[in-house]
C-alpha cells in the first residue's frame, strides 16, 4: 500500500512489513516516509488550511456525514483489516468499526455549532462607544499522531474534530498498524474532502516524528501513546498547542458492600479486552481484606473461561498482543512478581505474541506489576485495609488516566471521586469505560488535554477577539 501525500498516493526507497501478530506473517508494506516527503505533506497542508477555513459549516458537516454513510457500508472490511493487524478479536474490531459512524456524525454536528460571544467592554472604567466579539477560528495544520491499539477509533477522534472545525490534517499512525488508517484516507477522499484537508504518511516516530511535531507550520499536535514519547513530543514541539493522551495503570477499589458477581463479570472486560492493551485497562484491583479471597474466587472461573485463538475466529475472546516482544515483557514483569512473594491465581502462559488472561494476586506497591503500565492481560490483585488506604494506594502512582470504585454507598463513592488523582472516575463500572462525547484525558503523568468531540473542536480552534471603536461617531 502506498501513503497519501499531496494529492498523490506515493511510494518511498525503504518499506515497513506490517505483521498479523497472531500468525506473525507479513501481511503487508507501507513506505518510510523520506525526509523530503515529509516536507512535501507539510507544505501541501499549510495551503489546504486556508482552504478548509474558507469552507461552510455545513460544506464540512455533509464531506463528514458522507464519510460517516462510507464507513458503515464497509464496515466488514474495515473490521478485518483491524483484527489482522492489531491481532484483537473480529468481535471487539467490530465494535470499534461499529462506533465510528455515529462519532463521525457528532463531529459534523459539533463542527457546525462552533460559536463567539459579545464582550461587555463597558463594564471597564471609561470605556464607551465600542463593540467587542470573540470568533472561534480553526488553528490552520493538525497533526494526529495515534497508536496502534484502536487505529480507527483514536484516528477518528482526532481526525473527525479537527476536520469538523476547518483544519487540514496531517495523519500518521503507527508504524504496527498503517492499514486501516490507509483505508480511512481513501474513504475520505470518496466522500470528497478537498485537495489535502487529510493527508496520510507512515513511516517510524523516530524518524519522521521529530520532523512532523518540530515544524512551525503545525499548529495543533494531538498524540496518543506512550509517556515516554509524549515527553519527547513536548522537548521539540515549540511553540504550538498540544495534547497529550499517555499510559495509566489505572486502579479500581472495591469495597465490602459491592456485588461481587458484577465486580467479576466486568473486570473480566475491564481488564482483558483487546489483550489488556487499553490506557484505560484495569491494572491494579484494590479489594477490602473482608472480601479479598471471594472476589479472587468469583474472578478466576470468568477469567479462566476466556477463549483465546485465531482473532478472526468468530468464537475467540482473546487473539494475540501486538508483538511477541511486548508479550515476552509482560511475561517478564509478571515473573518479578511472583519471585518477589506475588501468587500467580490464573493465566500466566506465552504461545508466541499470545498471553493468556492472567491474575496475579498478593501484588505490593513496590512491584513493577503495580508501579508502572503494563499494557498487557493481567490484572494485579491488593488487599487493602479501608477505603483510605485503597484511595492512598490509588494516587501512588505517576499516572492519572482512570479509576473506579465498586461500592453502594454513594456518599463514599463520590468522596473517592473527589479526592482520586485521575482524569475520569467510574462508579460501580470498571476505569474502561468511554462515551465519544465525553471529555477523556488524564492528570500527572497520563498526559493534558481533553479529547471527547466537543472538547477536541475547542482545542482544535483559536478565538480571536474583534473590537469596533467609534460607535457613536
Amino acid at each position: 500500500m502506498k501513503m497519501y501525500i499531496n494529492s498523490q498516493w506515493v511510494d518511498s526507497p525503504e518499506h515497513i512489513p506490517v505483521l498479523a501478530p497472531y500468525s506473525n506473517q507479513v501481511i503487508e508494506e507501507v513506505p518510510e516516509a523520506t525526509a523530503a516527503q515529509v516536507e512535501e505533506a507539510l507544505a501541501a497542508a499549510e495551503k489546504a488550511a486556508r482552504v478548509m477555513s474558507a469552507l461552510s459549516a455545513y460544506e464540512r458537516q455533509q464531506v463528514l456525514r458522507r464519510a460517516a454513510d462510507l464507513i458503515e457500508a464497509q464496515s466488514d472490511d474495515l473490521s478485518r483489516t483491524i483484527s489482522l493487524e492489531v491481532g484483537k478479536p473480529i468481535s471487539e474490531a467490530r465494535i470499534e468499526v461499529g462506533r465510528m459512524p455515529d462519532l463521525l456524525r457528532l463531529c459534523a454536528f459539533e463542527g457546525s455549532q462552533l460559536r463567539g460571544e459579545t464582550l461587555p467592554l463597558d463594564a471597564q472604567a471609561g470605556v464607551r462607544d465600542k463593540l467587542g466579539m470573540t470568533w472561534r477560528l480553526p488553528c490552520g495544520v493538525v497533526l494526529a499522531i495515534t497508536p496502534f491499539n484502536y487505529p480507527l477509533l483514536l484516528a477518528l477522534h482526532k481526525v473527525g474534530p479537527a476536520l469538523a472545525s476547518g483544519n487540514a490534517v496531517i495523519l500518521k499512525p503507527a508504524e504496527q498498524t498503517p492499514l486501516i488508517a490507509l483505508k480511512l484516507m481513501q474513504l475520505m477522499i470518496e466522500a470528497g474532502l478537498p485537495e489535502n484537508a487529510l493527508q496520510c504518511i507512515t513511516g517510524t516516530g523516530a524518524r519522521i516524528g521529530p520532523l512532523l511535531c518540530g515544524d512551525r507550520r503545525v499548529r495543533k499536535i494531538s498524540f496518543t501513546g506512550s509517556a515516554e514519547v509524549g515527553e519527547a513530543i513536548t522537548r521539540v514541539a515549540g511553540i504550538k498547542k498540544v495534547s497529550l493522551e499517555l499510559g495509566s495503570n489505572s486502579p479500581l477499589v472495591v469495597l465490602p458492600d459491592a456485588d461481587l458477581e458484577q465486580v467479576a463479570q466486568v473486570s473480566a472486560i475491564g481488564g482483558y479486552v483487546n489483550s489488556g492493551q487499553v490506557c484505560a485497562s484495569v491494572q491494579r484491583i484494590l479489594v477490602h481484606r473482608k472480601i479479598y479471597g471471594d472476589l479472587l474466587d468469583a474472578l478466576k472461573p470468568r477469567i479462566e473461561s476466556i477463549r483465546m485463538g485465531d482473532p478472526l475466529d468468530e468464537t475467540t475472546g482473546q487473539g494475540a498482543m501486538i508483538s511477541e516482544e511486548e508479550a515476552k515483557r509482560v511475561e517478564a514483569w509478571i515473573g518479578e512478581a511472583l519471585d518477589s512473594g506475588a501468587h500467580l491465581v490464573a493465566g500466566g502462559q506465552r504461545s508466541g505474541a499470545a498471553f493468556a488472561p492472567t491474575i496475579v494476586a498478593d501484588v505490593s506497591p513496590q512491584m513493577r506489576l503495580f508501579k508502572d503500565e503494563l499494557f498487557g492481560p493481567a490484572v494485579a490483585v491488593t488487599p487493602v485495609e479501608s477505603v483510605e488506604q485503597a484511595l492512598a494506594l490509588a494516587n501512588n502512582s505517576e499516572y492519572g488516566l482512570s479509576a473506579g470504585i465498586f461500592t453502594r454507598d454513594i456518599g463514599r463513592a463520590l468522596r473517592f471521586a473527589r479526592q482520586v488523582e485521575t482524569g475520569n472516575v467510574m462508579i460501580n463500572w470498571t476505569p474502561l469505560w468511554r462515551a465519544d462525547l465525553m471529555p477523556f484525558g488524564g492528570f500527572k503523568r497520563s498526559g493534558f488535554g481533553k479529547e471527547g468531540v466537543r472538547y477536541a473542536v475547542e482545542d482544535m480552534t483559536e478565538i480571536k477577539t474583534v473590537v469596533i471603536h467609534g460607535l457613536n461617531d
